[in-house]
């Protein structure tokens, strides 16, 4: 795998996001649709994480998520960031912050 640029790097907003409302998409078996709190806001994210997580469990926690992601239409919901999340062996691991830091604090 390549590197990338500091510079690169600082490009990313990368926050800690409360989730507010989880619900699976109707019509899919993989997405769920997140509310998140940011802060300063709530956003939409749609994430493929439905067969490895219940959107029931999810509300609550503090994800790590990508925010400034360009906007994308998912299944007619448009997402407005990304989850970060690691996976091996099929498992999926969503990324969570240590602690109860604030909705919207940056990862630095």
């Amino acid at each position: 795998m390549g590197t990338v640029s500091i510079e690169d790097f600082q490009k990313l907003d990368i926050r800690v996001a409360k989730v507010v409302k989880a619900d699976q998409l109707k019509g899919s078996n993989k997405l769920i649709q997140l509310t998140l709190d940011l802060g300063q806001g709530q956003r939409t994210v749609v994430a493929g994480i439905a067969e490895t997580h219940k959107a029931e469990q999810l509300v609550g926690k503090n994800l790590v998520i990508l925010a400034n992601l360009a906007p994308r239409k998912l299944m007619g919901v448009t997402s407005e960031g990304m989850v970060l999340a690691a996976e091996q062996g099929g498992n999926v691991y969503l990324l969570t912050a240590d602690g109860n830091p604030p909705a919207g604090a940056k990862v630095i």
